[in-house]
């Protein structure tokens, strides 16, 4: 696990939608369950839980946003990279 949270914009990913976010995190097991409005709901099952994210349908996804919801998926910034 990465001490710190904050993300390290480059150019590469200052400016990241929440596309690139919703498919990175399918990558990695989320499925898409709704979507009312302007969030989108995703569900991962676990062995023992079912954890579940909201993303806001926004471009582009703040970067303090982002960090939130790599720590409710439980993904390090090195792993979601890797993902995008």
């Amino acid at each position: 696990m990465l001490k710190s949270w904050k993300l390290r914009y480059d150019q590469s990913a200052k400016f990241i939608g929440y596309e690139k976010v919703i498919k990175a995190l399918q990558r990695d097991g989320w499925v898409v369950v709704r979507q009312k409005g302007s969030h989108i709901r995703l569900q991962k099952h676990m062995q023992d839980q079912v954890l579940k994210l909201t993303i806001p349908a926004h471009r582009p996804i703040k970067r303090s946003t982002l960090s939130h919801i790599l720590k409710q998926a439980r993904l390090s910034v090195i792993k979601f990279r890797e993902l995008i």
